[in-house]
């Protein structure tokens, strides 16, 4: 599908607007939307890749900037020791509240917009992969959640002071969940993995799981980690989820 892909908007939260990019089909309809989180570096170029390809697809499609509190809009940060150590010091800088009230804001958007059919999901990356598990065991409004190696779940590390409930909190989920890892990143070692796992079972959800020989950032086609192939393998299981549980877009008219 050809997209628009230079849409924003500047969503209110009660920690200030927050900056939130839009990709969606040209043609006039009605799409199911999905929440889709950056990595600690904002909407890079890759990011934005990654929402065309999504939107492509038939979604509409909303990147919000997760360090709006600290960042002018439009920024991002670079791919390289700076810019990781900027990102991960917002990471705990930055209060749960305001992970929460991001996800409730553009979910909002979502729904309201007239281009949306109403069925939600989520997709996210490295930090992202974390935002989109909590935002499904937060969030009933979401039916499908794609969380790519989901950072800090299994260390509780989240936020402002370093002591999130994400895991404890995912029995509320009634999303279907799409698991992805790298067995050789070694941000989530395979006891943290295990640990998330065991309680996905605990609670007995919805869930797949999938373990690929890769690298942390495996998916983002820029650097040395990037695998083409294994990440066109994820995004056809991201896709057969959302295609499963969110359905298609409806052409207008209809």
């Amino acid at each position: 599908m050809i997209l628009r892909s230079d849409e924003f908007a500047d969503l209110p939260t009660p920690f200030g607007p927050m900056r939130t990019h839009l990709f969606r089909p040209v043609a006039e309809g009605r799409y199911p939307g999905i929440l889709m989180y950056s990595e600690i570096f904002q909407a890079t170029a890759p990011i934005r890749r990654t929402a065309a390809y999504l939107a492509g697809h038939g979604y509409l499609v909303a990147v919000p900037e997760i360090y709006h509190e600290f960042l002018p809009p439009g920024e991002v940060l670079a791919y390289d020791q700076a810019g990781a150590d900027k990102g991960n010091d917002l990471k705990t800088a930055k209060e749960l509240a305001s992970y929460d009230a991001d996800s409730l804001a553009v979910l909002d958007y979502l729904k309201a917009h007239p281009a949306c059919t109403g069925k939600l999901g989520t997709f996210g990356i490295c930090i992202g992969g974390h935002l989109s598990f909590r935002a499904a065991a937060k969030n009933q409004d979401l039916d499908a959640a794609v969380c790519l190696y989901a950072t800090d779940v299994h260390k509780q590390s989240l936020g402002k002071g370093m002591n999130d409930d994400t895991l404890a909190s995912i029995r509320n989920t009634r999303a279907e969940l799409c698991m992805i890892w790298g067995r050789q990143d070694p941000h989530i070692p395979l006891e943290g993995r295990r640990k998330v796992q065991a309680e996905l079972d605990a609670q007995d959800l919805s869930y797949t799981w999938h373990e690929f020989n890769g690298q942390h950032a495996f998916i983002r086609d820029e650097g040395h980690r990037y695998d083409p192939v294994l990440a066109n393998t994820c995004y056809g299981l991201a896709l057969e989820l959302f295609h499963r549980k969110l359905g298609e877009g409806v052409p207008s008219g209809k």
